[in-house]
């Protein structure tokens, strides 16, 4: 019983809210609670637009088809999710990007999906003073962290890609600017508008979706991919790894199988620049190949 004493005391301390719960089989003998963050087109919390995400979409797939738990929905910010996932509690994140340290203590899925990788955001006015570390249609984020001149916003917390995270990691606090709030990204981008920060860090259809939300013209704001980075990230199902999670991934493997994956991919595109997303549909047969990763 000390597990389930150790989740309630999870829930009790969470700064947010139970989002939602979904109806309890009679087979069910275990809650599995998902952890969510607000992080457009994967999940939307709020607005016109709000459960429309792809997530907001597969997750009712991925209970229905695993009635034997009891499925919750609890809305954290990154660090306080992958605080919880260090816990020995029944949690997954169902939005990961597989790193060496989260495998640590993180029990990750098969591939869930793929998304357009990370990048840079740039105020039009700031190209001038950006366009020494913008080669060929690049961010070189190594020579902006080095020369120790402007700075960049980031969410805390929050993986990039392993490469970024090995260059963020010993960053001047002078030069990255990290955020540990619910909102964010939204907070970063207001204080880049405000010349607080040169740069903001994440996905580019976020950072267009959190612009618009604080009333900033998308228009105003270049996105640069990260050099050196590839083109795309594989997202994965992580859960605490505990017995109990690992057996949860077990299940969550066999149901992922199943899923097609092709109204996830176009649901995901249909977010995207029209060029990124002729480039994402088009490369669509390699996600799913073979990789390095788990």
């Amino acid at each position: 019983m000390a597990h389930r004493g150790i989740r309630g005391l999870i829930r009790l301390c969470l700064a947010t809210a139970l989002a939602g719960t979904w109806p309890l089989s009679a087979q069910a003998q275990e809650t599995l609670s998902w952890l969510l963050r607000d992080l457009p087109p994967i999940t939307i919390f709020a607005g016109p637009q709000k459960d429309q995400g792809v997530l907001d979409k597969l997750l009712p797939i991925l209970s229905e088809r695993l009635p034997e738990y009891r499925h919750e929905v609890i809305h954290v910010n990154r660090a306080r999710g992958i605080q919880i996932l260090r816990t020995p509690s029944l949690t997954c994140d169902p939005s990961l990007l597989w790193t060496a340290e989260r495998a640590q203590y993180t029990a990750f899925s098969a591939l869930a999906f793929v998304v357009v990788s990370n990048g840079v955001a740039v105020r039009r006015s700031q190209q001038p003073t950006m366009a020494p570390f913008i080669v060929e249609g690049q961010f070189d984020l190594q020579a902006f962290l080095g020369a120790h001149t402007a700075r960049i916003g980031a969410i805390a917390e929050r993986s990039y890609s392993p490469a970024v995270d090995e260059q963020l990691k010993d960053a001047d606090p002078h030069t990255l600017a990290l955020h540990y709030g619910n909102d964010a990204l939204g907070s970063l981008l207001q204080m880049q508008r405000l010349g607080r920060l040169e740069a903001v860090l994440g996905y580019w259809p976020e950072i267009r979706y959190h612009a618009m939300q604080q009333g900033i013209d998308t228009q105003d704001l270049m996105f640069y991919p990260i050099k050196g980075s590839a083109p795309y990230q594989r997202i994965h199902i992580g859960c605490s790894d505990t017995p109990q999670g690992r057996q949860a991934m077990a299940r969550i493997n066999q149901v992922l199988g199943g899923i097609p994956q092709q109204q996830l991919q176009q649901s995901y595109a249909s977010w995207l620049d029209p060029l990124m997303r002729e480039h994402y549909l088009r490369d669509n047969p390699s996600f799913f190949q073979p990789s390095p990763e788990p």
